[in-house]
């Protein structure tokens, strides 16, 4: 074992052992390793709940954490030309998913996200996330690169076509991340401040309009700006669990509130934390995303090569903002928009597809491993 991670070692995993950012790597598999104690914690009332048995979910995340972790590792190893290719191909392959979604969608909270495949759910959304990212990182480094190349106006074509699909799902929250994150990318790509400033107007008018389009848009934006008795049941439930727990928690496996909360594994995984190990972990847990995000700009800002900047940045921004959306939506700082907790919340799709952006940002983080291949388009 020594042996294999010795400098001297010129193999694959040597290599990548030495290469890879080792604290982004703990901080996500402390995340993963979270994610099956609160499994353990909020699943079990849930699924007998729904008439499966108490450890239904328990074991399907226990097949899915540790696969998800393993496809991260593989592909924390590849280098750039295999990222960008794979970012294409995986792109159009989601895309053609969620166009299956439209004819073979099963319908779940008033939209048709997921897919049957072999007995597990599958949402192409989740995917589309992260090769999304990837390949309009790779689109604006192209034009830049290649002034004749007209990237910037693929990559906006991309965008558009991009959220029209998902919002035709309809997932609101999916659409408005993907749309903060592709504005993100084009304001470091050099994006006028007018046109940006034009763009938010244009998105303000979008969720003006999703508001009128979509009732059960509507509707949640109509619990959240309500108070006492008209607050979303689970929502209540979530800060009744804040309150439950306090600074230090009830004790692994002593939460009350926790059994009375629908998703409880899923999207109000947070809340489950919040009263069984108390707000501590809570900040412990804000803190190991607070450092993957922010570890990964200062990563990728130091490089000179665009891709690296705006692919790191953009799946930084777009993890980081995950977590955001779905720890205000437990607190009630903001609508609940169905988002899970990143690594954390039990769902096969969200954590592979989380896996593979994390695995990409690790691929593209790696020290100095991509000069062979960095300047090949």
């Amino acid at each position: 074992m020594v042996l294999i991670f010795s400098h001297n070692n010129r193999s694959l995993v040597a290599n990548w052992w030495w290469t890879v950012d080792k604290t982004l790597l703990a901080c996500i598999s402390i995340l993963i390793v979270l994610g099956i104690l609160l499994t353990f914690s909020a699943s079990p009332a849930v699924a007998t709940r729904i008439g499966f048995d108490s450890y239904h979910f328990i074991k399907r995340h226990l097949f899915f954490a540790p696969l998800a972790y393993m496809v991260m590792i593989a592909l924390s190893m590849q280098k750039l030309k295999f990222i960008r290719r794979l970012s294409l191909v995986g792109y159009l392959a989601a895309i053609a998913l969620v166009v299956c979604t439209f004819f073979f969608g099963e319908a779940n909270k008033g939209a048709a996200r997921c897919l049957m495949v072999f007995g597990f759910s599958l949402q192409p959304s989740e995917f589309v996330k992260p090769f999304f990212i990837v390949t309009a990182a790779w689109l604006f480094d192209g034009e830049r690169r290649h002034p004749e190349f007209p990237g910037n106006l693929l990559s906006t074509a991309l965008f558009l076509f991009t959220a029209l699909l998902i919002v035709r799902q309809p997932d609101i929250g999916m659409t408005m991340v993907i749309t903060a994150v592709w504005l993100f990318q084009f304001f470091l790509n050099g994006m006028p401040l007018l046109l940006l400033g034009v763009a938010g107007l244009i998105g303000m008018g979008a969720v003006i309009a999703a508001y009128f389009a979509f009732p059960h848009f509507q509707i949640r934006i109509h619990q959240f700006l309500a108070s006492g008795g008209e607050l979303s049941y689970q929502v209540k439930k979530s800060l009744e669990a804040f309150q439950s727990g306090s600074l230090f928690g009830r004790g692994p496996g002593e939460g009350v509130v926790r059994s009375s909360i629908p998703d409880a594994h899923t999207d109000f995984i947070y809340a489950v934390a919040a009263e069984e190990y108390g707000v501590f972990l809570c900040l412990a847990i804000v803190a190991l995303y607070l450092v993957i995000v922010i570890r990964s700009m200062i990563i990728s800002c130091k490089d000179n090569n665009l891709f690296i900047i705006l692919s790191a940045s953009g799946l930084a921004a777009s993890f980081g903002l995950q977590s955001i959306i779905n720890m205000a939506s437990t607190l009630h700082l903001m609508p609940t928009k169905g988002m899970t907790l990143p690594f954390i919340s039990y769902g096969g799709s969200s954590i592979i597809a989380t896996a593979v952006g994390m695995g990409m940002l690790l691929a593209i983080t790696r020290k100095n491993v991509h000069a062979e291949d960095k300047d090949d388009v």
